[in-house]
Order: C-alpha cells, then structure tokens, then sequence
C-alpha cells in the first residue's frame, strides 16, 4: 500500500507541474493551443516508454476504457487552461480539483465499500484543503456562475478519467496510457477543427510540451498506484496537484500566496497523514 501512495502522490506532483506550465502558456496562447501541443509530447513520452518495455497491445476492453479516459481526461484539462487564463481562475480551480476528487470518492464508495471511518476523514479533510489551497484571490463575485461551471465541467472531466482508468487491466504498464493519450490528442484535434483553429508548431511552445511531458509521468504515476490502493484514496491523492501548482507559481512565477491557501496546503499534509494511518 506504501508504494501506492507514493506513486499517487507523485502523480499529484507531476501534475501540478503539468498545470503550472500549461497554465503560464495559456495566458499568451489559447487554451486548446496548449493542451493540442502537449497532447504531441505526452504521446512520444508514452511511445518511448512502450518501445522501451516491448509491451503488447491491451485487451478490448481496457483499450476501450482507456479511450474514454483520455477523451474525459483532455476535457478536463482544456476546461481547466480556459479558466486559469480567465479571471475567474479563483473559483474554477477550487470546483475542478473538489468535483475532481468528490466523484471518484463517490463511486468508490458505492462499488467498492467504505472506508475506515479515520481514512474517511482524511478524504473529507483532503477536499478541504484542495478547496482552499486552489482559491485564489480574487474575491469578486462578478462571473461566479461561469465559473463555477467551468470548473465543474473540469472537475467531472478529471473524475470521469479518473474512474474509467481506473477500470483498466493490468496486462500492460504503459499501453492503455498511449491509448488514453491518442484518444485524448483527436478530442483536442476536433476542438481546434470545430474553432477554426490550426495547429501551432510544437517546439514554439515549450511550456506546452513540458506540461505534456508531466502530464505523461502523472498518468504513469495514477495508473501504476492504482493497481496496489483504492480508487477514491488514489484519485484523492492525486487530486492534491493544486497545492503542488500553487507552489510552483509562488516559487518560480513569484505569484503571492494568500494565508488562506498556506492554510490549505497545510491541511492538505494533515489530510495525507490521516489517509495513510
């Protein structure tokens, strides 16, 4: 089980990565710009990573769920680059990372049982804190509803991918993630023909690429923990990539922290130590 935490974390980690770069790249491009271009990256990632292990193809069906979580996935993650280029960033990532964590937590506990009433807790105080650490703020209330469900889009957007990868096989390490991330690359060339708008080149954006590049070690990440913990305990701890993103921001794009999202990051800790006990 200790693994499995681990690589949740990790993934919480790089895809905090993944959403700071993503993020600064979509104030000067568009949102489905970005994500297009690090769609090209997570994909070479992944082939590399089959090439190097000489897996086979995945069974019917985890391709299948596979497919549908990188389709889920890439709606989350456009929903989530238009609202952190917007001004309503303060109400979008908070809905999108507790929507995100709320829903896999719900359908675990409807198919899977409950959980220890103490790691209960820690799910319950993990929402919490990823509701705080990712406010930002901006308190206006100008937008809210747009906002709210922007980030509610992302939200059952990452919940959705976060279930249906869940549903995956275990026959394959990186397989059912290339599949995920071909899937999600033609839902983002569908948004850019619908919008009219055409492919930048790749290495033009290179934050775009990084952030498909950690986007691609994220969904490793996920899917190898899911494999040695439960459902909602992973998705959980993988949704912590907000207060892994707001640190980065603080940290390198010198954005000042409010106390109430120090706060959060904090009760996001205590959440993981009540998880893990």
């Amino acid at each position: 089980m200790a693994l499995g935490i681990l690589l949740a974390l990790g993934s919480a980690l790089a895809w905090g990565g993944s959403d700071f770069f993503g993020g600064i790249a979509s104030r000067r491009r568009s949102h489905v710009e970005v994500l297009a271009v690090s769609r090209v990256s997570l994909i070479v990632v992944l082939l590399v990573c089959v090439a190097l292990t000489g897996e086979q193809l995945p069974t019917l069906r985890s391709a299948v769920w596979a497919a549908g979580a990188g389709i889920s996935g890439a709606l989350g993650i456009a929903s989530l680059y238009r609202g952190l280029a917007t001004q309503r960033s303060s109400l979008v990532m908070p809905t999108a990372g507790v929507v995100g964590a709320a829903v896999p937590v719900l359908f675990a506990g409807i198919f899977e049982g409950v959980l220890p009433i103490l790691q209960q807790a820690g799910l319950a105080v993990a929402l919490v804190g990823i509701w705080l650490v990712s406010k930002g703020h901006d308190t206006d209330t100008a937008g809210a509803s747009r906002g709210l469900g922007i980030g509610a889009l992302a939200g059952i957007g990452f919940g959705g991918f976060f279930i249906m990868l869940g549903q995956v096989g275990a026959e394959a390490a990186f397989f059912p993630f290339l599949v995920a991330g071909v899937s999600g690359s033609a839902a983002a060339a569908l948004v850019l023909i619908f919008t009219g708008t055409s492919l930048p080149v790749p290495w033009k954006l290179p934050r775009a690429l990084i952030a498909g590049m950690m986007d691609a070690a994220g969904l490793v990440c996920y899917g190898l923990a899911i494999r040695s913990i439960r459902l909602d305990i992973a998705a959980v701890l993988g949704s912590l990539f907000p207060a892994v993103a707001v640190l980065l921001f603080w940290g390198l794009a010198k954005e000042r922290v409010s106390k109430q999202q120090w706060f959060g990051i904090a009760v996001c800790v205590a959440a993981i130590g009540l998880i893990v006990s």
